[in-house]
């Protein structure tokens, strides 16, 4: 099928203006005006901006942790980004410690061969072995994985220490690898909790005591210097605080190449959440790291308009009121993680473009081109050009929604931005050439969705962007 979109505003990372595209077998052929429409299905994109389709680089489909399953699986859960403009996803492969991360990456292969839309991964390295090494290589060259993540918290389970990190960051850049880091002080993270329920605090208040900002900003400092002595890339995941922004920019200013994520919901939703009467309100907002106090989000909206964080993500990972209430008398049982997948980009246009924090270029930017950038994904993906994937989103700048779990399509039954009125939201979405969201209803397929190899880098060579 050949589909000729007509009369939009074109919005890239770089520019505006007005062009028909032109899509056959899933890609784009013509950008031009006025293009010639026989044989076409038209799709009038008069009143919206024509987008690049959203990456969100950092979900959780069907993830295994803390004693549950999250219940979002890659059907349900790339379809409802289709209803929010996202049209490709990077989820998380993570093995056990004692798990070989290519068995675990064949597992989260099968888990997503329902997908509707397209997707990535990046691979987890929760311990260190030779084995472990070898399978990173076969990893990249056999199966294009090219970023590994490391977690800094969750002692106990998959937590690494500094030895083990600079031992993947070795071999990463050995590789060509990207490294992402959850930067919090799992040590610390570990003694206050303790601490708290010694002290009685045992509801969901007791997360954010237990994860002050100081615990961020003291992980990010560290991995920063530790990639430094490696003359190593890193990526800082869900940066939520001021001191780990701070952190991020010294390391830029020093020469380092340092990139920060930003999650859609650290933007706009504050630490007063936790202090709710209701424990299934208060539980449902439990995710890592918390939401902070205010004041911390005045540093994430500078860092995106200055360049300093380059791409928002949501951490998208579900889990509904009775899996919550697993922690009813001890806030560190609560399962970890929120929604945001269909919500991301309304956010982000809202609070971002409509007040002026960020130009409409800088809104594709951050929720699409820049992903693609820093994890291999360009030029297939996050442009509008000739050769790239058709995935493409019809942006309506003032049409106006009330974000609700009655009527989202996230497989959950709580939205943290519940009662939110946003302007801004997609019309309609088009992946690999074909409408999947069109005024409203969803037309995704599953299985559509095709896993994405990416390359390896030479770093000095051919490295990732600068911020």
């Amino acid at each position: 099928m050949t589909l000729l979109i007509k009369d939009g505003l074109i919005t890239t990372a770089e520019r505006s203006f007005r062009a028909d595209i032109r899509c056959a077998g899933g890609v784009i052929v013509e950008i031009g005006q006025e293009l010639d429409g026989r044989g076409c299905e038209i799709v009038d994109a008069r009143g919206t901006r024509v987008i690049p389709g959203g990456i969100d680089p950092h979900t959780h489909m069907e993830l295994p942790f803390m004693g549950t399953v999250a219940s979002e699986d890659f059907y349900s859960g790339t379809a409802a980004g289709f209803a929010g403009g996202t049209t490709t996803i990077i989820d998380f492969v993570i093995p056990g410690p004692e798990e070989s991360p290519l068995d675990a990456f064949h597992v989260w292969r099968a888990r997503a061969e329902k997908a509707a839309g397209d997707y990535a991964f990046h691979v987890a390295i929760t311990s260190w072995s030779p084995r472990i090494a070898e399978e990173m290589g076969i990893l990249v060259r056999e199966h294009g994985v090219t970023s590994f993540k490391h977690f800094m918290a969750y002692k106990g389970a998959i937590m690494v220490d500094d030895a083990a990190m600079m031992q993947s960051f070795s071999r990463a850049r050995e590789l060509g690898a990207l490294c992402n880091v959850h930067a919090e002080n799992g040590e610390a993270v570990a003694f206050l909790q303790q601490k708290l329920m010694r002290d009685g605090i045992t509801g969901p208040e007791g997360h954010p005591l237990s994860r002050p900002p100081s615990v961020e900003g003291e992980a990010a400092q560290r991995v920063i210097a530790l990639a430094g002595i490696l003359d190593m890339p890193v990526y800082i995941v869900h940066v939520s605080t001021r001191d780990a922004t701070e952190a991020i920019a010294r390391g830029q200013a020093a020469g380092q190449r340092v990139y920060g994520e930003v999650l859609a919901q650290h933007l706009v939703i504050d630490e007063s959440v936790y202090w709710d009467a209701d424990f299934a309100r208060a539980a449902a907002h439990v995710m890592s790291p918390p939401f902070r106090a205010k004041h911390h989000q005045q540093s994430l909206w500078a860092g995106l308009a200055s360049g300093v964080l380059q791409t928002t993500a949501t951490d998208h990972c579900c889990f509904c009121a009775p899996q919550k209430a697993g922690g009813v008398n001890d806030f560190t049982k609560i399962p970890n993680g929120t929604a945001g997948i269909e919500d991301r980009m309304s956010i982000l246009w809202h609070f971002g473009v409509r007040m002026g924090r960020l130009t409409p270029e800088e809104f594709v930017a951050v929720t699409s081109t820049n992903t693609a950038r820093i994890f291999n994904l360009l030029p297939r993906k996050g442009l509008i050009a000739v050769g790239a994937d058709a995935d493409l989103v019809l942006w309506a700048p003032d049409e106006r929604r009330v974000i609700s779990a009655a009527r989202h399509h996230q497989k959950i039954d709580f939205n943290v931005f519940e009662g939110l009125e946003v302007t801004g939201c997609a019309r309609t979405t088009i992946a690999q050439g074909k409408i999947v969201w069109h005024e409203g209803r969803l037309h995704a397929v599953p299985g559509a969705g095709r896993y994405l190899a990416r390359h390896a880098r030479q770093f000095g060579l051919d490295d990732v962007a600068s911020p």
